[in-house]
């Protein structure tokens, strides 16, 4: 008789537990199948919209750890196991991680903030800690740069959103500006002729911007004026190239005097 009452419990236990287990795989394969589904909705949804693959991956993949985290709890709980003090095990385990990889947080945090922000993007020339070069990639901990020369240079995203950036890349636009130094025995008219006629030559200038020419200071040896003008961004290295050259090669075909450092020595021998 008591034989037949044990296995009466064991069955009644089995089915309780059983249904639990079931209940918990169900709730965890299930939450599982929906938590895929909408992160990579999410993404595709992105993705349509043209957003840049980097936010629509990152935030996909973000969407889908928070909602995992929360199917992985629900299937605890129907276990019976007292959730509470799973997160408590899993908030205390994040301070301990968090506190060990105090630094490598601080780059994922400035990724977030990049990806999101997105004040620089693929393609984009930029002056980012210390460093210019265009933007390769921008990823969760760093931010990788192909220079002029062709290298690669890698940067911690901490170090690229805890200074300034500079994004050459955001405008169409650009100005050139060119510092013109000439003697004091110069032709001050003269020279802004000439200046306008070297950017009325250049057609790659935006003329509908206009030109500024005016003289910024009376330097120790020479009279500076400022040579301004607008041009596409694309343009503006080869404009720069163009006009300094020009003005060298003009000004020595007119005579007008360029100058440069020098130093006069005079010795006074006694009688």
């Amino acid at each position: 008789m008591q034989d037949i009452i044990d296995v009466e419990k064991l069955i009644d236990l089995g089915m309780v537990y059983g249904i639990k287990i079931a209940m918990a795989l169900a709730i965890f394969i299930i939450g599982k199948w929906i938590v895929a589904r909408v992160s990579n909705t999410i993404k595709n949804s992105m993705d349509a919209r043209n957003i840049d693959p980097t936010v629509g991956k990152f935030v996909g993949s973000i969407i889908y750890y928070v909602m995992f985290a929360f199917v992985i709890i629900a299937a605890l709980g129907q276990l019976g196991v007292q959730t509470a003090s799973v997160v408590a095990i899993f908030g205390a385990a994040g301070l301990a991680v968090g506190f060990a990889l105090q630094g490598t947080l601080s780059n994922f945090a400035a990724g977030v903030m990049l990806i999101l922000l997105r004040p620089i993007k693929v393609g984009d020339f930029v002056e980012v800690a210390g460093t210019s070069g265009s933007v390769s990639s921008v990823a969760i901990f760093a931010t990788t740069l192909l220079t002029g020369d062709n290298k690669t240079i890698i940067i911690a995203n901490s170090a690229v959103m805890g200074g300034n950036i500079v994004n050459y890349s955001t405008q169409s636009e650009r100005r050139v500006d060119l510092l013109v130094g000439v003697g004091y025995g110069s032709n001050i008219q003269q020279v802004k002729d000439e200046l306008q006629a070297i950017a009325d030559a250049e057609s790659r200038i935006l003329h509908d911007k206009g030109v500024t020419i005016g003289v910024s200071e009376l330097a120790d040896s020479s009279v500076n004026l400022v040579f301004r003008t607008w041009v596409k961004s694309a343009d503006y290295w080869g404009v720069y190239f163009a006009l300094n050259e020009r003005v060298k090669t003009r000004f020595d075909e007119v005579g007008i005097e360029i100058p440069f450092p020098q130093m006069d020595i005079h010795s006074d021998k006694a009688a």
